[in-house]
């Protein structure tokens, strides 16, 4: 028995730094108010208005994710301001799939020794995410669970809610002959990082080096590049075009894995790998790993995050809506006829 009663923080759950965090973070969570939430936290829920968002049939979309072992990069770093941006992208990315606009996000932070100010960081990029997304953040969870993290680990989890109306939901009336369009990634995203991981083992580089592939940055801090958010100029270009039938965004598993999932029986994608516009990054871990073409394509988005497939007569209509918005879309193949083939055919190489 204890000589004097025991207490939760000498357990290793400091309550004052979870108020501390709190304190911290609730000016970023404010940035992410929009029509539909206030943006305050603190309560034991959040409440969201759907018809203050403006919606009057809609059909709400949910979707969850995490960032994979890029947190690792993170943690031994100690750079933590973009992590956040990759779990907030992870999710919304996959609510624009399905023609819906984000409305609010959740997140989940659990660490073995909560540090507030570094939970805050993260807290500030998960928060400039959803600003960059266009929804609030309208809560989160933060657990200190000594034990189960080693001390200075964390985890995160995300959830995202959107809508869209009935009558404009993805995927819709595929055929064969259709267009498909790569959007550019910015690298890696958040897959493929044990893979990463154990290449830069392997390479007998630190993370504080500087990246072979990218002048000027170290490998952490280019490896650390954001998920980029499709959100905003998909919205848009779906508004102006109604050339646009579906949309894969390209995540763990590649294009492989990815394309059917939008695609009716029967069809498949023939892709051009020479048209892919292949960053450094994956031209760097291609050689240094010795990783084989099919390989990286199946890990890898290897510099399309987004594939938007359009119909065959609007496909210049729907080139034309996503440069309005911003985008520089590339055309990687179209859409084929496979029977009980594969659902994905690549053709040619890329210029890795």
């Amino acid at each position: 028995m204890a000589e004097k009663g025991l207490t939760y923080a000498q357990a290793g759950v400091d309550i004052d730094a979870g108020n501390r965090l709190v304190d911290l973070i609730r000016p970023a969570v404010r940035s992410t108010r929009r029509p539909g939430a206030d943006g305050e936290i603190g309560g034991f829920g959040g409440v969201f208005d759907l018809k203050a968002a403006g919606f009057s049939d809609p059909v709400l979309v949910a979707a969850n994710d995490g960032v994979g072992t890029k947190i690792k990069i993170a943690i031994d770093s100690g750079l933590h301001d973009t992590i956040g941006i990759d779990l907030v992208a992870m999710c919304v990315n996959d609510l624009v799939v399905q023609g819906a606009e984000p409305l609010f996000f959740l997140d989940y932070y659990a660490t073995g020794k909560l540090t507030p100010e570094a939970a805050a960081a993260v807290v500030s990029g998960i928060a400039a995410g959803c600003v960059e997304a266009g929804c609030a953040l309208l809560g989160g969870e933060t657990a200190e669970m000594p034990g189960l993290y080693a001390n200075n680990d964390y985890d995160l989890a995300g959830f995202a809610v959107g809508a869209a109306e009935r009558s404009r939901l993805l995927p819709r009336s595929v055929k064969a002959g259709d267009i498909l369009l790569g959007l550019l990634s910015s690298g890696a995203h958040s897959n493929g990082f044990s893979l990463i991981r154990r290449i830069v083992a392997l390479s007998g580089l630190t993370f504080d080096a500087l990246a072979p592939f990218a002048p000027g940055e170290s490998l952490a801090r280019a490896l650390l590049t954001p998920t980029r958010i499709y959100v905003k100029p998909l919205l848009a270009a779906l508004k102006a075009s109604e050339a646009i039938l579906a949309l894969a965004h390209i995540t763990g598993g590649g294009f492989p894995d990815n394309l059917p999932r939008v695609l009716p029986k029967g069809l498949g994608a023939a892709l051009d790998l020479s048209a892919f516009p292949v960053p450094p990054v994956f031209s760097w871990l291609a050689a240094q790993g010795n990783v084989a073409q099919a390989e990286m394509l199946r890990t890898f988005n290897c510099g399309v995050g987004m594939v938007v497939v359009a119909a065959r007569a609007g496909a210049d209509d729907a080139i034309a809506a996503l440069r309005a918005a911003g985008e520089a879309p590339v055309v990687i193949g179209e859409i084929v006829e496979t029977g009980d083939g594969p659902r994905v055919e690549m053709r040619g190489a890329l210029a890795l």
